[in-house]
């Protein structure tokens, strides 16, 4: 019973990480990091 189990789930994972890929999900890796380091030119008013 485990090892269909394991099967359906190693397959589940596949799935996600292979649609995750094809919706662009790992394009850009840098870009988050860089807009936490650097500030914004154009700061908003109110803040």
């Amino acid at each position: 019973m485990l090892i269909p189990v394991a099967l359906v789930l190693g397959l589940l994972g596949l799935g996600a990480f292979l649609w995750a890929l094809r919706s662009g999900q790992f394009d850009d890796l840098d870009g988050a990091a860089h807009r936490i380091l650097f500030e914004d030119d154009d700061p908003k008013q109110g803040d």
